[in-house]
């Protein structure tokens, strides 16, 4: 039997998730999407996701997409399994679930785990998401980000008492560990009843999502940055030193084995205001992306004067921090503060970029843009202005789908290395170069941009002190 492989590439994000048929060649065949539903905090601090919504959420998706799939079933040769890092899944005697899935915005997963007598595993949305499609107890190395007894320097769970100490965690609570591109398990005949996935197919490791979105962009020089417009905005570049550390970047696993990524400081809620406020104006209006960005293009850079200050969700370590928007006169509207947004963006992240370089001693010649912010014209432009470097986007911007597929691939053999793999199905699409004029109206911009936190820090402090004692005296 002959003609293109398959597999199929999960993606399960902040917001939502993706599920690709894809052949070898990066072509998708088919595709779905299901969006999550809010998450919940059901006490001061604890942030989760409802239900079983992350599993509910691939059944849907994979069943939609394999519904649509014209292909030859029997020629599907795997699944690439990739979810949101920094998650924690508390897990009962037979595998399910204690209470829901811990969101990366939950306090609790900043910290070590704090025993039950209902959890006996400890796991991540990874590692949970694995047990139900396969019924094994495994998990990807690479998705070990956060608070776990993981040896970084050697791919596997620390030798070390005092690592499961400071984590909270006993060994046999955790799973076994297995590197990306290795095969996690087989699907269970109830998975494949449940998703319309093949019974028996392999599931393959593949690590944290911002890593699998690396590989599936093409990253693979330390002289190229990627900026990940999703929920979450970083920058990050690859390298292969565990221990490479500075306060202006952290160093994370890669989605190839040996490889480390290095990440900068980001945004924690960086496209999610982009949607706020689409869906502010649209819950009355009726707008959508495209006409944003459509009425956005027809304002000068700098929008007239007003700032987005985008920590609608404090940074870790300046938890007094929030959100703004300043500048208003008169002469700005909706559009306005839709490009602002983007600006707040741009400007944030060309300060944490230009801190990693710093750190690593050397320049970005060029920046590859992924995640749904990409798809805006107008974003590119900002962002190759404000840069004042070349901006790339490939033709599939959603990387992460892409790396999920490209791990499975090299799991099944069907592409013998990870360069080949991503030589094989990543594909440039657009190159957007600095607007000269646009250049020279953002430099004076930026500078005033980088003085928001020195002058915003106080207020917010003492606003963050006047609620505590409000709260005391309550």
């Amino acid at each position: 039997m002959s003609g293109p492989r398959y597999v199929v590439a999960i993606d399960g994000g902040s917001q939502s998730t993706k599920v690709l048929v894809v052949d070898e060649a990066g072509t998708i065949h088919a595709s779905a999407q299901r969006r999550l539903r809010p998450t919940e905090s059901p006490s001061p601090g604890h942030v989760v996701h409802p239900g079983d919504d992350l599993w509910d959420s691939i059944v849907e998706a994979c069943r939609e997409a394999l519904g649509h799939f014209e292909g030859d079933p029997d020629r599907i040769v795997g699944v690439g399994l990739c979810t949101i890092r920094f998650c924690r899944a508390l897990l009962d005697a037979d595998g399910g679930l204690v209470e829901p899935v811990l969101s990366w915005m939950d306090e609790r997963v900043s910290r070590p785990h704090e025993q039950d007598a209902r959890v006996h595993y400890v796991t991540t949305s990874s590692g949970y998401l694995t047990h139900r499609l396969t019924g094994e107890r495994r998990d990807s190395v690479g998705n070990q980000q956060g608070v776990w007894p993981v040896d970084q320097g050697r791919w596997r769970w620390s030798d070390d008492p005092d690592a499961y100490a400071r984590t909270g965690m006993r060994a046999e609570q955790l799973f076994d560990l297995v590197l990306p591109g290795e095969m996690l398990g087989r699907v269970t005949a109830a998975a494949a009843a449940a998703t319309g996935l093949p019974n028996g197919l392999a599931v393959y490791a593949t690590a944290n999502d911002k890593a699998v979105e690396a590989l599936g962009s093409g990253l693979r020089d330390d002289r190229t940055a990627l900026l990940s417009l999703g929920t979450y905005v970083a920058a990050m570049t690859v390298g292969r030193d565990a221990s490479a550390t500075d306060d202006r970047y952290w160093t994370n696993f890669a989605a190839e084995p040996g490889r480390y990524l290095y990440e900068s400081d980001g945004i924690r809620r960086g496209m999610w205001t982009v949607s706020w406020w689409r869906d502010l104006l649209d819950a009355g209006q009726g707008i959508t992306d495209d006409e944003l960005n459509a009425g956005a293009s027809g304002i000068a850079p700098g929008s007239d004067g007003l700032m987005a200050v985008l920590d609608w969700l404090a940074p870790g370590g300046a938890s007094h921090r929030r959100g703004a928007l300043l500048g208003f006169d008169g002469r700005q509207g909706r559009f306005h503060v839709h490009r602002a947004i983007l600006e707040g963006i741009a400007l944030t992240m060309r300060g944490h970029v230009d801190s990693m370089e710093a750190a690593l001693g050397h320049s970005f010649e060029s920046v590859i843009v992924s995640g749904g912010g990409s798809r805006s014209d107008l974003m590119m432009r900002i962002l190759a202005a404000v840069f004042e470097r070349p901006v790339r986007r490939n033709r599939l911007t959603d990387a992460a789908g892409m790396g999920a597929a490209i791990s499975a691939f090299v799991g099944a053999g069907v592409h013998m290395t990870w360069g080949e793999s991503v030589a094989a199905t990543v594909h440039a699409a657009d190159s957007f170069t600095p607007e000269p004029e646009w250049v020279q109206a953002y430099r004076p911009v930026r500078e005033a941009y980088s003085l928001l936190p020195r002058h915003l820090d106080p207020l917010f402090l003492k606003w963050q002190a006047l609620a505590a004692r409000a709260d005391d005296a309550g």
